[in-house]
C-alpha cells in the first residue's frame, strides 16, 4: 500500500493546538519533533551517553514539526482535505501563530520495524564467533554461531563497543565460569559467553523490554532459563536486584557509557569473585583517560586497553 506522509511545520507556541486540531478530525499516530523536548531529553538522560552527533543537534535546531500518515486512497485524501480546512481555520483563529506549513510526501508501505533487517548481515567477530541474524540462513563456517534478533534493543554486534567486548570474551571465557552482564540489551554478550563455555549468566538492563528480547535470543541459541537469568532494574540503586544477582562472578561485563562505568567502579568489587575480571566498554575516546584513572583509583588493575573506531574498552582485575 502507498501512504502519504504529512508534515506540519509549526512553532513551540502552536504545536499543542496543531496536535489537538488533528486529533479532533480523527487523525492519530502523531510524531512530534520539538527542539525543546530534544534538549530536555538530552539533559535528563546524559548519564547514558557521552556523545551526541553535532549534525543531529543542528537538524533539531528550531525544529517543531508534527508528522502523520494517511492512506494514499480516497479515504486518505478526504482526511487530508479535512486537515487542510481545519488548518486554515486554526490560522484564522490564531493570527499570532507563526506560519503553519503543510507538506506532503508519497512513500511506500515500509515495514517500519523490520526493513532495517536488510542491512543487518552475518558478522564474523574475533577468531571464533559469528553473529547471525535469525532470519538469515548462513553456514557458521566452523565458528561458534550466535543467532540474534535484537528487535529495537541495543546490541547487534555491528557497533565497535560490542565487538570489543565479544573479542575480549572469546579470549577470556572458560568452561564453568559465571558471567554478569550489566546493561545487557539484546543479551548478545551474556549469550556469547554461554556459547563460549560459561556455565551460567545473569543479565540486567534498565529497559524492561530487554528482558523479553534477551530471553528470546537465548532460546534461539538453545539456552534456557536454568542457565540464564535476566532482570530489569538499575544495579546502582536497586538493592533488591543486587541481592538477587549476588556476587562471585568470574567476569562482569558492562558495555554502557563512561559515566555509568565510573559509577560502577565502587560496586563491581562486590560483584566479581576474587581475581575475577571486569570488562567495560562504550567509552568514547575523549573519556578514556578519565575512565582509566577512575578504574585504577578504585583499586582495579587494568590488564588490557583496546580501541576501535574511536571507542575504548578496558579489561580489569
Amino acid at each position: 500500500m502507498q501512504w502519504l506522509q504529512l508534515h506540519i511545520d509549526a512553532s513551540p507556541a502552536s504545536i499543542e493546538a496543531v496536535c489537538d486540531m488533528l486529533r479532533e478530525i480523527g487523525i492519530e499516530g502523531l510524531s512530534i519533533e520539538d527542539e525543546a523536548d530534544f534538549q530536555t531529553f538530552l539533559q535528563e538522560n546524559q548519564q547514558y551517553w557521552d556523545y551526541v552527533d553535532e549534525n543531529l543537534e543542528k537538524t533539531m535546531a528550531g525544529k517543531c514539526r508534527v508528522t502523520f500518515y494517511l492512506e494514499d486512497s480516497q479515504t486518505g485524501y478526504t482526511q487530508l482535505a479535512a486537515a487542510r480546512i481545519a488548518l486554515t481555520a486554526l490560522r484564522q483563529a490564531h493570527p499570532d501563530f507563526p506560519a503553519l506549513i503543510l507538506s506532503m510526501e508519497n512513500i511506500e508501505d515500509a515495514d517500519w520495524e523490520n526493513n532495517w533487517k536488510a542491512f543487518y548481515k552475518p558478522m564474523e567477530i574475533g577468531q571464533r564467533l559469528i553473529v547471525i541474524p535469525d532470519w538469515e540462513e548462513t553456514d557458521a563456517r566452523g565458528r561458534v554461531a550466535l543467532r540474534l534478533n535484537p528487535g529495537l534493543i541495543f546490541g547487534t554486534g555491528s557497533h565497535a563497543t560490542t565487538r570489543l567486548c565479544l573479542t575480549a570474551l572469546e579470549r577470556r571465557v572458560r568452561p564453568g565460569m559465571r558471567v554478569l552482564d550489566l546493561g545487557c540489551g539484546s543479551g548478545i554478550l551474556s549469550i556469547a559467553a554461554l556459547l563460549l563455555g560459561a556455565d551460567s549468566a545473569f543479565g540486567c538492563d534498565i529497559d524492561e523490554k530487554a528482558v523479553k528480547v534477551a530471553y528470546e535470543n537465548a532460546a534461539l541459541n538453545g539456552i534456557g532459563q536454568d542457565r540464564y537469568t535476566v532482570r530489569a532494574g538499575d544495579v546502582l540503586t536497586d538493592a533488591g536486584l543486587r541481592r538477587e544477582m549476588g556476587g562471585g562472578y568470574d567476569i562482569v561485563v558492562a558495555n554502557i557509557v563512561a559515566d555509568v562505568i565510573m559509577a560502577l567502579t565502587d560496586t563491581v568489587g562486590g560483584l566479581k569473585a576474587p581475581g575475577g575480571l571486569f570488562l567495560c566498554s562504550g567509552i568514547i575516546d575523549d573519556r578514556a583517560e578519565e575512565v582509566e584513572a577512575r578504574l585504577r583509583a578504585a583499586g582495579l588493575a587494568v590488564l588490557e586497553r583496546n580501541q576501535s573506531e574511536g571507542w575504548y574498552s578496558f579489561l580489569c582485575q
